[in-house]
């Protein structure tokens, strides 16, 4: 992963969005609970810089769904280095969903919509589950429990991407819980930015989530699939 490659990409490239995305965090953070990450330069390290670093993972042109998007990471920065992309933003939280829609007003993002849902309620819409080519979370929960949040939004042949610290421990945990839920694992990508051991797990979509899945009431966080 050459980190180096997108942090050239934003100074040089979206300097001018990234700062209006972080003035806008910093403006609104208090008021919505978003991050206890505060100063300008983390702001840019650890939320735009890792958001960023998963980019290439996203076909041309895919539709992707976020789920637990809080303050819109990674959706946010993957959309302004790559407009191609069309996303749905799912949050449980409303005054998280009216700071993700100021933000969508203020950069002026084409093709992002924000719905104030629970995961497992919309991973059982017939007009969300398996519509996606990608869904994507960032720091929600563990591998096992995201798996099933995410992993019935996903079309045959498309993938779930899961931004994650040091994972190994949460991989092998999820191991059944990826193949019960219609996954296989295509590729593990482990990199260091800024001292500190970053992961991202992209599974592939082989096969239909069975209907009884996502549990609902809690189910995936009390009870994961091990």
């Amino acid at each position: 992963m050459d980190v180096n490659f997108y942090r050239d990409k934003i100074e040089r490239e979206y300097k001018e969005k990234f700062e209006l995305l972080c003035s806008t965090l910093q403006e609104y953070n208090k008021m919505f609970n978003l991050t206890s990450i505060t100063q300008k330069e983390n702001i840019f390290n650890k939320h735009f810089l890792d958001s960023c670093t998963g980019e290439s993972f996203f076909p041309v042109g895919a539709k992707v769904v976020e789920i637990g998007s809080g303050g819109g990471f990674p959706s946010l920065p993957l959309k302004i280095i790559r407009g191609d992309l069309d996303f749905t933003l799912v949050e449980s939280t409303l005054k998280k969903c009216r700071y993700l829609d100021i933000c969508v007003d203020k950069l002026a993002l084409d093709r992002v919509k924000v719905l104030n849902i629970r995961a497992e309620d919309g991973a059982k819409d017939k007009n969300m589950r398996e519509k996606f080519d990608c869904c994507v979370a960032r720091a929600v929960a563990r591998m096992n429990t995201l798996c099933e949040y995410c992993l019935p939004y996903v079309k045959i042949g498309g993938r779930f991407i899961a931004y994650k610290g040091d994972a190994e421990e949460e991989l092998e945990e999820a191991k059944r819980a990826i193949k019960v839920l219609g996954g296989e694992v295509e590729k593990v990508e482990k990199f260091e930015l800024n001292g500190e051991k970053r992961t991202i797990i992209v599974v592939r979509k082989v096969s239909p989530t069975p209907p009884n899945y996502p549990r609902g009431l809690g189910k995936e966080r009390k009870s994961p699939i091990i």
